[in-house]
C-alpha cells in the first residue's frame, strides 16, 4: 500500500528559547509532549528545557556531526507514522543551526514539514539596533579562515542592513575586518546574551563599538547587525 499524508508522521521545526525560557511558546511546549521523538542538537541542552516544564519524552541526537549517518533512519521513521520534533540548542532549527539536511530530505520524501515560529536571535537584535530593518541580509558566521576575506569584500557595496553571529574569542577580530572594509564610521549595533540575564547592546560606529570590545571582555554569544553602504556614496570611493 503506497504512503499517503494521512499515514505519514510530520517533522514538526521548533524553535528553543535563546536565553529565557518563558519565551517558549504553548504550541512548542505542546509539539514537544505530544511528539513520538524529540531530535536535539544537544539532548543535554534539549533535556534542561523538557525538564524545567515536566516533558517526558524520547531524545535522540542529531547536529551536525552526525546529521548524514541519522537522516535515513528519521526518515524511515517519519515514513512510517511518527511524529519528530526537531530542536537547537537554541532558537530556531536551520538558522546557522543545524536543520536544513533533515527538512529537505523529509520533503523530498513527502513527508509534511511544519515551522513553528518562535525564538531566534539575530530578529531581536536586528529590530533593536536602530538600523533599517525593512530590508536586510543575514550573513550568520563567517568563515573562520578560508573565504572569510572574500565573503566580506563581496559585501563591499551591500546597501541593505547586515546581521553576522560570532562568538566571544572572534568577535574583536570580526569587529577590526568589518572596521578595515566598511569603513570606521559605518553605524553597528552589538548585542550579545539576548534575553538572558546580561544582555547588552552596543551601539555606535565601528571604531567606538571595537574599542569598548577592546576594553572590556567579550562575553557570550553575539549578534553583529551593520548599516548598509549608503546610497548616496559610491562604493567605488570607499576606502
Amino acid at each position: 500500500m503506497p504512503k499517503t499524508r494521512e499515514t505519514m508522521g510530520t517533522l514538526f521545526i521548533v524553535p528553543t528559547p535563546v536565553g529565557n525560557l518563558e519565551d517558549v511558546t504553548a504550541r512548542a511546549l505542546r509539539v514537544l509532549r505530544e511528539a513520538d521523538l524529540i531530535v536535539a542538537e544537544d539532548t543535554r541542552t534539549t533535556g534542561i528545557l523538557l525538564r524545567h516544564f515536566d516533558i517526558q519524552g524520547h531524545l535522540q541526537a542529531h547536529h551536525k556531526y552526525n546529521e548524514h549517518e541519522t537522516v535515513k533512519a528519521l526518515v524511515a521513521r517519519l515514513l512510517a507514522g511518527e511524529t519528530v520534533a526537531l530542536t537547537s540548542d537554541a532558537g530556531t532549527p536551520g538558522i546557522s543551526d543545524p536543520g536544513f539536511l533533515l527538512a529537505r530530505e523529509a520533503i523530498k520524501a513527502g513527508v509534511e514539514v511544519v515551522a513553528l515560529p518562535g525564538a531566534t536571535a539575530f530578529v531581536p537584535a536586528l529590530v533593536s539596533s536602530g538600523l533599517p530593518c525593512d530590508r536586510f541580509c543575514f550573513e550568520g558566521f563567517l568563515p573562520p579562515k578560508k573565504g572569510r576575506q572574500s565573503r566580506l569584500e563581496a559585501l563591499r557595496g551591500e546597501q541593505r542592513t547586515m546581521v553576522f553571529y560570532e562568538s566571544p574569542r572572534r568577535v574583536v577580530r570580526t569587529l577590526e575586518e568589518l572596521a578595515q572594509v566598511f569603513g570606521q564610521d559605518r553605524p553597528v549595533s552589538v548585542a550579545r546574551e539576548i534575553s538572558k540575564v546580561h544582555e547588552e547592546c552596543v551601539r555606535g560606529t565601528l571604531e567606538e563599538v571595537l574599542l569598548h570590545f577592546q576594553e572590556e571582555e567579550p562575553r557570550g554569544e553575539f549578534v553583529i547587525v551593520v548599516g548598509g553602504l549608503p546610497k548616496q556614496r559610491d562604493k567605488n570611493k570607499q576606502e
